[in-house]
C-alpha cells in the first residue's frame, strides 16, 4: 500500500509524476479548484466583515469523496499544486475540504516537472503560504465585487445579460480609446527625398537620403517645399563632407516571460494567447519522449522574471560551448530585464528543462502546435545565454549646396545570439550599395533624384500581442491573467478579431460608455494598476488582505446606487420603426440581442418575425445616391454601406459626409471633429460644428 498521497491539479501530471516517484507514492488529480463562491450570490458577507461563502463546486462532490478515501489511506500527503497564487490557493481549499491535519499534510512546488525537480522538491516541504492564499482570495473577491454588482445594472439598462469584470473594463476601454484616436487621426503630408549618386567602380548608384541642413533636420511637409529644395540643388555638387566607422551591438534577447512569450508567439506563429498557453502547458506538463520516458520539457508557463537557475544557466553554456564554439557563449552577467511592476521571483523565466533536447530530437514525439512554440521558447533561451551580435556600421554624409544627404550601411560581423534566433524586427536591411570604399571629399556625380509623398498613418489597432504588451506596461494583470482578459471580451462579443486586429463592437461600445460614465475609477489604468501593486504587497505579507476589500467596496457600492438613478433617463426602450412586419401588418421594434441591434416584430411570441436592423444615416450614397446605412461585419464591427446593397457596393470604415472635397470632388468622411477628403492621395481636410445630441 502506498504511504505517500501526492495531489497535483492536472491528470496530464498524474501519469508524468508516477513515474518518477516509487511505488510508495500514490499521484492523484483535483481537477482544478474544488471549492469557490456560489455562482447564483454575491457569496461575500459585507454585512460580516466581507466573509467570503465558500461551496463545493458543482460536480467535484464525487471527486472530493475519492480524494478522502485516498487520504485516509496515505501515511503523509503532498499537495503539488501549480507554484503560484491560484496553485496555493487550491491547495488550501483542498486541505479545507479534506480536513487535512497540518502534521499529515505537507506543500511541494516544483518550477518544471522533471525527475530531478519533483524529488528534490520532496525533501524541501513547507506549509501553505497564507499571504499567497490571500492575495488570491482577494482578486477574486474584487473581481466578483464587481462583476455581481454592475452587470445587474448593465442587464437592467442595456437589456440583455452583459457582464462587467474589473481587469476586463478596463482592457475595453484602452481598445475603445485605441480606436477613437485612429478615428479622429487627420493623415498629415511629408515629402522623402532621395539622391541617386553615382559612384566609381560600381554598377549601382548610391542611394542617399535628404536630412536638411548642416545643424538643423528639415521634414519636407509640402509639393511646394520640395520644389524650393530642388530649385536651390540645382547645379549642386555633391562632395562627401564626412564619414563615420563603427560597430553596433544588437543585444541577446532576454528568455521569455509570459508575456513576451504570448507577444513572440503572436508574431512569429500567428497564435493567440489562449492557444499559446493552452499549448504551452502541454509540454510543460510532460512529452513521452524516445529513451527519456514522459517529461515535461518546458518550465512553468506563468512567470514574469526573466531569472535563470544557476544549474540551467551552467547546462545552457555547456551545450553552447560544444556546438557553437567558446567564443559564442556569452559573459557571465546577463542583462535584467527593467520592469515597471513587481517581478515574481521565485519563479524561473519560461525555458527548457533540458536544453540537450533540442527541437529537431524531440520532433517527432510534437504535434506541429507543440513544436513550433518549443522551438521557439529553445532558441530564445539558447540565445540568451549567447553573446551579443556586432554590426560594422559606416555613415556617409554628403554636402549639396546648403543641404546634407546621408547614406548608412550596416554589415553583420559577429552573429552571436543570431545563429540560433532572430525575428523580424532583427533582419537588417544593407544599402544597395557598399560605401566602404567612400572617402571623405570625394566627388560624386548626379544622377537623378526620387521624391515621394506620404502620408502619416494613424495609430495601429490592437493586435492580441500589442494587448498584451499595453497591460504588461502599465502594470494590469498578472501572467495568468492575460489570456483570460482577453478571451472573455471576445466571447462577450465586446469586441471582435478581425486577420490579428482587435475592433470595438457596437455592443462594447454601449458598455464602455456606460462604464466610463458611471464607473470612471473602475475603469481608470492608474487605480487598476495601483490594485495589482497593493495585492503584492499582500503576497509579501506587508498589508491586511481584508483591508483592500473594506476600503473599496463602500465606493463601489455608492457608485452603483448613485448610477441606477442616473441612468435612469437613458434606459433604452424598444424603438418602433416604419418597417411593416410581413408576417402580421405590426410595425416592427429596435430591440437589443448578444450581437446588437435587430427589428422584432412587438407582436411577440404570437409572431416572431425578426430582420437585421441597418440604422438610417440620412447621407446619400456617394455611388448611387440611395441612403447611406450602418452595418456590421459577420463579427460584429460596425461599418457604413449603401441600403441598395448588394446592387450598390459602397462602403465606408469612416462615417461618409453629404459634401464633396472642393479640392478633388471625392465624398468626405468624419475623423474627430474634421471632414477629411475619403481620397488619402488628396489630403485636404476642413473643421465642422457636431450638432449635440
Amino acid at each position: 500500500m502506498a504511504k505517500y498521497l501526492v495531489i497535483v491539479e492536472s491528470p496530464a501530471k498524474v501519469n508524468t509524476i508516477k513515474k518518477f516517484l516509487g511505488s510508495n507514492y500514490n499521484v492523484v488529480a483535483s481537477n482544478g479548484h474544488v471549492r469557490d463562491l456560489p455562482k447564483s450570490t454575491m457569496g461575500i458577507d459585507v454585512d460580516n466583515d466581507y466573509e467570503p461563502k465558500y461551496i463545493t463546486i458543482r460536480g467535484k462532490g464525487e471527486k472530493l469523496a475519492e480524494l478522502r478515501k485516498e487520504v485516509k489511506k496515505a501515511d503523509k500527503v503532498y499537495l503539488a499544486t501549480d507554484p503560484d497564487r491560484e496553485g496555493e490557493a487550491i491547495s488550501w481549499h483542498l486541505a479545507t475540504a479534506l480536513k487535512l491535519d497540518n502534521k499529515k499534510m505537507q506543500r511541494i512546488t516544483f518550477n518544471e516537472i522533471t525527475k530531478s525537480a519533483v524529488k528534490a522538491s520532496l525533501k524541501e516541504p513547507r506549509e501553505i503560504n497564507m499571504d499567497l492564499v490571500n492575495a488570491q482570495q482577494t482578486r477574486r473577491m474584487l473581481d466578483r465585487l464587481v462583476g455581481y454588482s454592475i452587470s445587474p445594472l448593465l442587464w437592467q439598462k442595456v437589456k440583455r445579460g452583459l457582464s462587467a469584470g474589473r481587469v476586463q473594463s478596463v482592457a475595453l476601454r484602452m481598445i475603445c480609446d485605441r480606436e477613437r484616436e485612429i478615428n479622429a487621426f487627420i493623415p498629415e503630408e511629408y515629402w522623402t527625398l532621395d539622391a541617386q549618386l553615382k559612384v566609381d567602380g560600381y554598377k549601382k548608384p548610391l542611394v542617399s537620403k535628404f536630412y536638411g541642413m548642416k545643424d538643423e533636420k528639415i521634414n519636407i511637409e509640402n509639393h511646394g517645399q520640395l520644389e524650393k529644395i530642388l530649385d536651390d540643388l540645382k547645379g549642386a555638387e555633391y562632395k562627401v563632407s564626412d564619414v563615420k566607422k563603427g560597430e553596433r551591438i544588437k543585444k541577446a534577447p532576454l528568455p521569455f516571460t509570459t508575456s513576451t512569450l504570448q507577444q513572440e508567439a503572436s508574431k512569429q506563429l500567428n497564435f493567440s494567447t489562449q492557444k499559446t498557453m493552452r499549448v504551452a502547458q502541454q509540454l510543460y506538463e510532460g512529452i513521452d519522449i524516445k529513451g527519456r520516458g514522459t517529461i515535461g520539457l518546458i518550465s512553468y508557463l506563468r512567470t514574469d522574471s526573466t531569472r535563470i537557475s544557476d544549474m540551467a544557466d551552467k547546462m545552457a553554456r555547456d551545450y553552447i560551448h560544444e556546438h557553437y564554439g567558446e567564443n559564442y557563449i556569452a559573459e557571465e552577467k546577463v542583462n535584467k530585464k527593467k520592469s515597471t511592476g513587481k517581478i515574481q521571483d521565485a519563479h524561473e523565466a519560461i525555458r527548457p528543462t533540458d536544453i540537450t533536447l533540442s527541437p529537431t530530437v524531440v520532433k517527432e514525439k510534437l504535434s506541429r502546435d507543440q513544436f513550433r512554440l518549443y522551438q521557439l521558447i529553445w532558441k530564445r533561451f539558447t540565445a540568451s545565454r549567447m553573446q551579443n551580435a556586432r554590426y560594422e556600421t559606416m555613415t556617409v554624409k554628403i554636402s549639396a549646396d546648403k543641404y546634407i544627404f546621408t547614406s548608412s550601411a550596416s554589415k553583420l560581423s559577429f552573429d552571436g545570439f543570431m545563429s540560433v534566433y532572430s525575428d523580424s524586427e532583427d533582419e537588417e536591411k544593407d544599402s544597395k550599395v557598399s560605401i566602404k570604399n567612400i572617402e571623405k571629399d570625394a566627388v560624386l556625380e548626379f544622377m537623378d533624384f526620387d521624391s515621394k509623398q506620404h502620408f502619416t498613418q494613424p495609430p495601429a489597432h490592437f493586435t492580441e500581442a500589442a494587448l498584451v504588451k499595453a497591460l504588461e506596461e502599465q502594470g494590469i494583470g498578472r501572467p495568468s491573467t492575460y489570456a483570460p482578459i482577453i478571451t472573455t471580451i471576445i466571447a462577450r462579443r465586446y469586441i471582435v478579431k478581425e486577420q490579428k486586429n482587435l475592433y470595438v463592437t457596437e455592443l462594447g461600445e454601449i458598455v464602455n460608455e456606460i462604464m466610463e460614465t458611471a464607473f470612471p475609477v473602475i475603469v481608470d489604468s492608474s487605480f487598476t494598476a495601483n490594485i495589482e501593486t497593493l495585492l503584492d504587497m499582500v503576497e509579501d505579507g506587508n498589508m491586511q488582505w481584508k483591508s483592500i476589500v473594506r476600503n473599496f467596496y463602500p465606493d463601489l457600492d455608492e457608485a452603483v446606487t448613485n448610477a441606477e438613478k442616473a441612468l435612469e433617463k437613458i434606459e433604452i426602450e424598444d424603438e418602433e420603426t416604419d418597417v411593416v412586419c410581413e408576417n402580421c401588418g405590426r410595425n416592427m421594434v429596435i430591440k437589443y440581442g448578444p450581437h446588437g441591434k435587430f427589428l422584432a416584430c412587438p407582436g411577440f411570441p404570437e409572431c416572431r418575425n425578426t430582420k437585421p436592423y441597418y440604422e438610417k444615416t440620412g447621407i446619400p450614397c456617394p455611388k448611387c445616391g440611395k441612403e447611406v446605412v450602418i452595418k456590421k461585419t459577420k463579427k460584429g464591427r460596425k461599418y457604413y454601406g449603401c441600403e441598395d446593397n448588394p446592387e450598390c457596393d459602397f462602403m465606408s470604415w469612416p462615417k461618409p459626409l453629404d459634401m464633396k472635397c472642393p479640392r478633388c470632388g471625392e465624398y468626405m468622411v468624419e475623423k474627430g471633429s474634421k471632414a477629411v477628403c475619403s481620397n488619402e492621395q488628396c489630403g485636404y481636410f476642413e473643421s465642422v460644428k457636431k450638432e449635440k445630441n
